[in-house]
């Protein structure tokens, strides 16, 4: 038998098994799922029954995570067993819970005590398809108080939207973040780079870098030459961006915002529209990436310009969450009091 009936003979062979452990380890995370809601319903209602008195509770639980461990192996540690009751608390109807995140998925979200924060991660990490690592390292860099704070005046209609949908991307504005975190180039706060360190440092980090730009992102190149008038200009980065169906031009700058840097960016973003896009492309998006900019500067340097430039901070740390925290809050309460 030739190689010619062989491989696609093993290849459909190889989708079938494929699709079905797939749909076997999906099956067994739903139940998973669903098994542990209900242990954490047991506990909730012996409790509301007094069966287990407020007193003996951590007790119990203790007692019972060793028996279970015991009969059932691993899986039922303390943590695990309050988590399991936490998890019903949080969702007290089963319909609410979705079978395409993992436990281990849950017990991150479970340790978001807002409620709108929470279900935002939530649907991010259904909608984005995050494994429980990304799902970390966006709750760890406030990826949700970014967003708000990109947004300019937040207000109930913004806080509710990112609740209920997630991230929806329906114009240039909806991809951009304030500020990025470039925390896993390991490059230290204080450590001056030159604007061609930064880039290749993003390169060899490209899967992770996509992961901060947001999804639908697609990496077209780094130095994509433009020429006119037999002048030849480099845009350290170009993306496309495909729920916006658009190029993505991404200036670098290990300095603050400045003027020339927007005019430089637009003569970038006319050149894609008018001698690169193709028939159904929108009109091309232009990010600044800066160490800092001051509202000022950026309206005046970004006034006037076509209104898909941006200009945004980036920082080579994680943020202090609590800072992001109030100051979100801050914003928030202040909306609150005009109601």
């Amino acid at each position: 038998m030739t190689n010619e009936i062989i491989n696609p003979l093993v290849g459909e062979i190889r989708d079938i098994l494929v699709t079905a452990r797939k749909n076997v380890a999906s099956e067994v995370n739903n139940e998973l799922i669903i098994s542990y809601w209900k242990i954490g319903e047991i506990i909730v209602r012996y409790e509301q029954n007094d069966s287990i008195r407020a007193e003996y509770g951590e007790q119990t639980l203790k007692l019972l995570a060793k028996s279970l461990t015991a009969e059932f192996g691993k899986g039922f540690s303390r943590a695990n067993i309050y988590n399991m009751r936490l998890f019903y608390q949080t969702y007290p109807k089963i319909q609410t819970v979705s079978g395409k995140l993992s436990w281990s998925h849950y017990c991150e979200l479970l340790s978001i005590s807002d409620e709108d924060k929470r279900n935002f991660y939530e649907k991010e990490a259904i909608n984005a398809k995050w494994s429980v690592r990304e799902l970390k390292r966006q709750i760890s860099t406030s990826l949700y108080e970014r967003l708000l704070l990109s947004k300019g005046e937040v207000n109930k209609k913004e806080v509710l939207k990112l609740a209920m949908c997630g991230i929806e991307i329906n114009e240039p504005k909806d991809i951009i973040k304030d500020p990025y975190v470039f925390e896993f180039l390991g490059i230290p706060e204080d450590k001056p780079m030159l604007e061609s360190d930064l880039e290749k440092a993003l390169m060899d980090q490209i899967e992770k870098f996509l992961l901060e730009l947001g999804r639908g992102f697609m990496f077209v190149g780094t130095q994509q030459r433009i020429t006119i008038n037999n002048t030849h200009y480099y845009a350290d980065m170009v993306f496309y961006n495909k729920p916006l169906k658009s190029y993505v031009i991404i200036e670098l700058k290990t300095t603050k915002l400045m003027p020339e840097a927007a005019g430089q960016l637009n003569m970038y973003l006319n050149y894609y529209e008018n001698e690169v896009n193709d028939a159904g492309d929108n009109k091309p998006i232009g990010i600044i990436l800066c160490t800092d900019k001051d509202a000022l500067t950026a309206e005046y340097a970004l006034g006037g310009l076509s209104s898909n430039i941006f200009a945004s901070k980036y920082t080579y740390y994680i943020p202090d969450k609590e800072l992001l925290i109030a100051e979100v809050e801050k914003v928030i309460n202040r909306w609150r009091e005009k109601e």
